[in-house]
């Protein structure tokens, strides 16, 4: 394989594993973010009705 059709494959591949790694931040992201909405509203109800 020539040299620049070989560059042009590994860039390609680069930019779809950072998007993977974005859509799977994103999707952690999204999983984690009620969990601690809720933990903040509970901590702020104790200290409320402390």
């Amino acid at each position: 394989m020539n040299a620049e059709l070989e560059y042009s494959v590994m860039q390609h591949h680069a930019s779809e594993l950072r998007r993977a790694a974005a859509e799977q931040r994103r999707v952690r992201e999204a999983l984690r973010g009620p969990q601690a909405e809720r933990r903040h509203r509970s901590f702020f109800a104790r200290f409320r009705s402390a």
